[in-house]
């Protein structure tokens, strides 16, 4: 209302301020007639020139959706976001749609600011491969693909090293506090993890460093590509060439050591072999790679986790049922206090309060594909080259698919849910390669902290803030309790 006070009726009715007015609307008329002619076009807005309704959508991507749901279509709508034309594909069918079309119809898409991220840290600049490439096109990506490190007979195989490092990191940062905040530890934890699986490396003050920089990181992945100073795309190239840094730092020092004949399994040491081999030019490839695959299951993983801890505090009944699932694998027979690949099995009810958590506070909001070919939806046409966009919020609290979906209920999960209304990691051919590692995480850390803690929230009623992924605004802080 106060931008509109400030204008004059004189001021609005100047001819040149009509004329020009007049000119950008028909010249956008002409140039929208020219580009998609006669095709029949999902409903929906393509905002302003240029920026479109970027700001709108990374204020809130949920809430974006479900206004765009219920004032265009409930099925797909037009926007622009990111710089792209972007047709929102919503709902069960939306997301077979996207799921079931990989590499037929569609094909994977990273906004340009996770390209410029990601494929521009190198000293000298090449050009960006393509944001769909095949293991021949990024050797990088086939290496890491086909090596299998995340597959589920692999991470059955480094269960219990995945369970001796949560024992040692609640022994170190939880035992003997009486608060703590659960946000930064679980990330310190995801962090550390991902370094000694992936890079065989056990150093603290290197996971201490890099805590900070995979947050910026994350903030600037998904958000517009602008290179200013303040700006959260500025702040995430900054922390990817720091992070870069001090990866190649652990390659040569790796590199050095195998030369030297040392016998090393983890999943740095098969990259820089595949170095050797030609599928990588340089460290900083392999650099770019492992910062991917970190900074692809660190924040998410981290998130599930603190959200877990905080809905188990507010849930007496949730936290024994849980307690009293983890308690009969403790007493069961053979249990040697490591837990197996059998002991993940039996969790149940604790993956159930999981999954709950994961549909309340989902840890990613969505992905993007690109059309490749002109594509018939719902009736509409969506022209080739534009993205397409999968959503969480279309299903994850729909009440169509989860009754009164506000409320915490692990039993919803007791039963599975209906096919494509449930997708925390994706689906389809291009179904996260970490869900198995991300399960096993999380389910060995709730073992570990649920048996050796009960703890009160200090502050239920703590604010969630965050854009593309959610986080508390607080930390989650918890006073700590005996679980005995």
């Amino acid at each position: 209302m106060a931008f509109y006070q400030t204008l004059s009726v004189d001021s609005i009715l100047e001819p040149k301020v009509l004329l020009l007015g007049a000119i950008f609307i028909v010249s956008n008329y002409f140039l929208f007639k020219r580009v998609f002619g006669t095709k029949k076009l999902p409903p929906g807005s393509l905002g302003w020139p240029v920026v479109g309704e970027t700001v709108q959508f990374l204020h809130n991507p949920a809430k974006f959706v479900v206004i765009r749901m219920g004032k265009y279509s409930n099925e797909v709508f037009k926007t622009n976001i990111l710089g792209e034309n972007t047709a929102v594909l919503c709902g069960p069918a939306g997301n077979k749609f996207m799921f079931t079309n990989e590499q037929k119809l569609v094909k994977v898409w990273h906004p340009h600011s996770t390209q410029k991220i990601f494929y521009s840290n190198k000293p000298q600049q090449a050009p960006p491969p393509p944001p769909n490439p095949t293991p021949q096109e990024a050797g990088k990506q086939g290496a890491l693909r086909s090596m299998g490190f995340l597959r589920p007979e692999a991470v059955m195989r480094y269960l219990d090293k995945i369970d001796l490092i949560t024992k040692h990191h609640l022994n170190t940062h939880w035992e003997g506090k009486q608060e703590v905040k659960v946000y930064s530890l679980v990330k310190t934890y995801t962090l550390a993890l991902a370094c000694q699986l992936f890079m065989g490396v056990n150093d603290p003050d290197l996971v201490e460093r890099l805590v900070g920089k995979f947050d910026e990181l994350s903030h600037g992945i998904h958000t517009i590509a602008w290179n200013i100073p303040g700006m959260a795309f500025y702040g995430a190239k900054k922390a990817a060439v720091a992070i870069s840094g001090e990866i190649q730092q652990v390659i040569k020092q790796k590199s050095d050591a195998m030369a030297s004949g040392v016998q090393m399994q983890d999943i740095l040491s098969y990259m820089i072999k595949a170095g050797q081999e030609g599928k990588f030019k340089a460290p900083a490839d392999i650099a770019e790679a492992i910062m991917g695959l970190i900074s692809a299951g660190y924040g998410t993983t981290a998130i599930a986790l603190t959200f877990a801890m905080k809905y188990i505090g507010e849930r007496p009944d949730v936290y024994q049922k849980i307690l009293a699932e983890q308690m009969e694998i403790k007493s069961s027979e053979g249990f040697n206090g490591v837990l197996d690949w059998d002991h993940i099995q039996k969790m149940k009810y604790t993956w159930n309060v999981v999954s709950e958590t994961m549909r309340l506070r989902a840890p990613l909001q969505g992905m993007f594909r690109e059309a490749m070919t002109d594509l018939t939806y719902a009736g509409y046409t969506i022209p080739k080259g534009w993205k397409l966009y999968w959503t969480v919020s279309s299903t994850n609290k729909n009440p169509d698919y989860f009754p009164n979906p506000e409320k915490f209920d692990p039993s919803r999960f007791e039963d599975g849910s209906t096919p494509y209304t449930f997708n925390p990691f994706g689906g389809g051919p291009r179904m996260c390669p970490g869900k198995e590692y991300a399960r096993v995480v999380v389910l060995t850390f709730l073992h570990n902290v649920v048996t050796k803690f009960k703890w009160d929230l200090l502050c239920p009623d703590e604010k969630v803030i965050g854009d593309m992924a959610p986080a508390p605004e607080l930390g989650v802080p918890i006073r700590l309790h005996s679980a005995n």
